[in-house]
């Protein structure tokens, strides 16, 4: 059991780290912590995905509460089930993009408000290890409900095209042909690796992996298709490339979204949040186009919660997560895909000239580096760049008028990210050295 509770949900290799009875034991947890009556519960399609969902559902009936078996479904679906049926929590079986012998649980309470380490998972992992349970008044159902046609009809409403698009899909023998099932016939889809198989037996469903999208890539080129959409494992996240196979950076691709959004919501205020990764690009057009960005920290736990408190109708993650208020405040990739074909019918332009506007900067893209101890690192960056405008929304950020940078130590190992960008190439790759050999000495 060491070492799954995780900062954003519970992970582990099956059976080794993760099995039937720690299962069991989660579900239970999940009740009594959350005193919940009427649990949703979807999966992915690894094989032992419903073995740990039998038990799952055990332990949550024994505890008292009643399971939606919701059967296979993509992470959103899951989300959009949690809130459309009023649930007191849900579970997502799943290990994301993570290869063949991983699985885990993501949860949430009502509404889909996912809990984090801090707002939970420490608890669960508690009462599992403990292993003691209140009796309850009776023992719970399990019922099946196909959330797939009203998440469909509820993509479908969003849909404002004049053509069908040509778009690749690379479902990455994953969630994502769930994903977007409801909404395929709107597109003319040229499909890769859309047969489930949890084995992942083409290449990994990791999206922010630039070499998975080598295939998609060269398929849009090939076809001459509109754009190219490539999924993840439980369809939370997606990478997104042009119609000349060129990969859209996640950041800009929150502000294509963007610009769809305000186009349908009008001019004023309309928050938008945008990853404090986020190229200065990201900001600029959602000003442009009428919006109001607000930064956010790094991830979905504290995105979800700052987009509740600032009545936020976007997010866009660096990572490849998209949030729509309209989706219970939760990610929704189909929604991405269908606001992206809004903007290219709505602009009649090709989306490689909608994205070239906001390739402005220069990147170093988020860097990894292994260390001994974060703190003296962040003590002697914050030292140097005291001239700057400095913040630490979460890590440290510096903004100097022709660059900025941001640094932070990783929830789960000794690692600081760095991610640096500037107006032009050669300061970006000056002072990505140099802050790379700050971290690094």
């Amino acid at each position: 059991m060491s070492g799954i509770f995780k900062a954003y949900d519970i992970r582990g290799v099956y059976p080794e780290q993760l099995d039937e009875n720690i299962a069991e034991r989660i579900g239970r947890a999940v009740v009594v912590f959350l005193k919940a009556k009427k649990i949703v519960v979807g999966r992915d399609m690894r094989p032992h995905s419903l073995p740990l969902f039998q038990a799952l559902a055990r332990g949550i009936t024994e505890q008292g509460a009643d399971v939606i078996d919701l059967g296979m479904c993509s992470t959103p679906m899951s989300y959009h089930a949690n809130g459309k049926l009023g649930a007191d929590a849900s579970v997502m079986i799943t290990a994301s993009h993570n290869t063949a012998e991983w699985n885990g649980f993501k949860i949430c309470r009502e509404q889909a408000i996912p809990i984090s380490g801090a707002t939970g998972i420490a608890d669960i992992e508690a009462l599992v290890a403990k292993n003691e349970w209140p009796k309850p008044e009776r023992t719970g159902t399990v019922s099946g409900y196909d959330i797939a046609k009203e998440y469909g009809e509820f993509l479908r409403s969003k849909a404002r095209m004049d053509r069908k698009l040509k778009v690749v899909v690379d479902y990455a023998n994953a969630m994502g042909s769930y994903e977007i099932g409801g909404i395929e016939d709107l597109f003319e889809i040229i499909p890769l690796y859309k047969k489930l198989d949890g084995t992942f037996p083409n290449h990994e469903a990791n999206p922010l992996h630039t070499e998975t999208l080598n295939a998609l890539r060269a398929k849009v080129v090939e076809v001459g298709a509109d754009f190219g959409a490539g999924f993840d494992g439980d369809a939370d996240r997606c990478g997104f490339v042009d119609d000349k196979g060129q990969i859209i950076p996640m950041d800009l691709f929150t502000a294509l979204i963007a610009q769809d959004i305000l186009s349908e919501k009008g001019q004023g205020t309309v928050p938008i949040l945008y990853d404090l990764r986020s190229s200065w690009a990201v900001k600029e057009c959602i000003q442009e186009n009428g919006g109001r960005p607000i930064m956010s920290r790094v991830g979905n736990a504290f995105i979800k919660a700052q987009m509740r408190e600032y009545g936020a109708v976007f997010a866009g993650e660096l990572s490849g997560h998209y949030y729509f208020r309209e989706n219970y405040v939760a990610e929704s990739q189909g929604l991405a895909m269908i606001k992206l074909a809004n903007l290219i019918c709505g602009k009649k332009k090709p989306l490689s000239e909608l994205v070239a506007p906001l390739r402005k900067y220069f990147s170093s893209g988020e860097i990894n580096s292994k260390v001994a101890d974060v703190k003296p690192i962040l003590e002697r960056i914050r030292t140097k760049y005291s001239d700057g405008h400095m913040f630490e929304l979460d890590g440290i950020s510096v903004e100097y008028s022709n660059w900025w940078f941001n640094v932070r130590a990783s929830n789960t190992e000794p690692l600081l990210r760095l991610i640096v960008e500037a107006k032009d190439k050669a300061t970006m790759e000056e002072k990505r050295d140099e802050l790379l050999k700050l971290i690094r000495s």
